[in-house]
């Protein structure tokens, strides 16, 4: 397998030696963030998608990432340019981009990651992600350009129908499969065989692109290891949200129960 163009500063670099993973932070707080950092995830996807989160929220919960040694992607909420430029621009290292069904959809959204003659990513050297200005341009190009992960989301069948070709562009990096959509729109659930023959073709395609295929697991650390063993090159657990209500009922159900045997 040839080695893919970019590491997302680090995040698949060939000597990582583990899979790396990640969470989704979806509370408009920056506490959690920090408790991932101190938990050891290498990652957190910001949810702009699925979460009450705005871009300023966003911006904070990117810088706090950073700072702690994580890697921060942001799955922002449509493929549009303005919102990708803006999400760059506030030092993302790379992108989730959801729904991506198409080849011509996920060539729109990897040339708004790069700047020109790549793409058409517009200039902002005067934002984080260019140090305000005070970084040399010619690093903050190559870093907008080698560095940032473009990642689309496939959710159907026509997507990882048209996965192979999406992987072929210079533009994209890897590919994140959303099995529960995915299932919905079969009709069918995330475990079921037909799920699992797609998503494995998923991750087939992107190996032969020497590139990368990603999954999220709930809070099932189980199947995301073995996901990881079958060839998942990375891997989301849970959410902080969710983290924080299953520690809470797990609480008042374990304080109901030894209350009633008294």
């Amino acid at each position: 397998m040839s080695a893919p163009r970019r590491t997302g500063c680090g995040l698949f670099a060939a000597d990582r030696g583990a899979t790396p993973l990640g969470t989704w932070l979806k509370i408009t707080s920056g506490e959690p963030v920090e408790i991932m950092a101190y938990a050891g995830f290498d990652f957190v996807v910001i949810d702009l998608e699925h979460a009450p989160l705005d871009l300023q929220t966003a911006y904070r919960l990117i810088n706090s990432a950073a700072a702690l040694g994580m890697v921060p992607l942001v799955r922002v909420p449509d493929g549009t340019a303005s919102t990708i430029q803006k999400i760059l621009d506030a030092g993302a290292m790379g992108i989730l981009v959801p729904h991506v069904d198409t080849v011509e959809q996920a060539t729109a959204v990897g040339r708004a990651c790069r700047f020109p003659p790549h793409g058409t990513r517009g200039a902002g050297g005067t934002s984080r992600a260019g140090a305000w200005g005070l970084r040399p341009n010619a690093d903050y190009l190559a870093t907008g350009n080698d560095d940032v992960l473009c990642i689309p989301q496939l959710e159907s069948t026509e997507a990882i129908k048209a996965a192979p070709e999406m992987l072929a562009l210079d533009s994209i990096d890897a590919v994140f499969v959303g099995a529960a959509d995915l299932s919905m729109s079969m009709g069918s659930t995330p475990a079921a065989p037909e799920v699992l023959e797609l998503v494995g073709s998923a991750i087939d395609a992107a190996h032969v692109a020497g590139k990368y295929c990603g999954l999220a697991f709930g809070d099932v650390p189980e199947r995301a290891a073995q996901a990881a063993r079958d060839g998942s090159d990375f891997v989301v657990l849970s959410n902080d949200a969710s983290m924080l209500a299953g520690a809470a009922r797990g609480l008042v159900t374990a304080f109901r129960d030894a209350e009633g045997r008294r």
